[in-house]
């Protein structure tokens, strides 16, 4: 599995971006958000249980990952057109603000390292990447744990200072290099 100080992979892979007829669908790579962080979450299967409580959450934690000049990019080996029939008909997933990318030839998440060894479906992980690039954060939880979305936005915070941040440190409290600064 790749880890922090490796770069994501090159990849290119249609997503479901929209329910609107004829906008529906487009082609993602590694470099459509050349210069943005990237928050890249993957889940095992679409029409499941636990994967739309995360993605929905997801979705409305968007503009808080918006703000903070990073781009959601939803992950799964189903097809776009799958995730088009699932964001149809599932009401927390109809108005989903980030694409849904299609891995249907396992690449991305075999690049990754995050296909369950057994089921051959990803695994729950959360990249997140520095405009470079380069993973700054990994998580990966086990098929029936769902993610704390809230968690993501504060550790994407914390690495946005560039500054050491402590445990359950928030945005908008002193980091550890503030208080360092002030006591030397």
């Amino acid at each position: 599995m790749l880890t922090v100080g490796d770069k994501i992979p090159s990849f290119k892979v249609k997503a479901t971006v929209s329910l609107e007829k004829g906008k529906e669908f487009q082609e993602i790579t590694n470099e459509t958000y050349k210069g943005k962080w990237l928050v890249l979450f993957a889940w095992p299967k679409d029409f499941t249980f636990i994967c739309p409580t995360e993605i929905a959450e997801f979705g409305k934690k968007n503009k808080d990952f918006n703000d903070r000049d990073a781009q959601v990019l939803g992950l799964s080996t189903d097809s776009e057109f799958v995730h088009h029939a699932w964001r149809t008909h599932h009401p927390d997933l109809k108005g989903l603000p980030f694409p849904m990318l299609a891995d249907l030839k396992h690449e991305l998440c075999n690049a990754l390292g995050i296909l369950h060894k057994e089921e051959g479906v990803a695994l729950r992980a959360t990249f997140i990447a520095d405009p470079e690039g380069i993973i700054r954060h990994v998580t990966v939880n086990d098929l029936s744990v769902g993610r704390n979305v809230s968690e993501t936005v504060r550790t994407l915070d914390a690495l946005q200072t560039d500054e050491l941040c402590p445990c359950n440190w928030s945005k908008g409290e002193e980091t550890l290099t503030q208080k360092l600064a002030k006591a030397g």
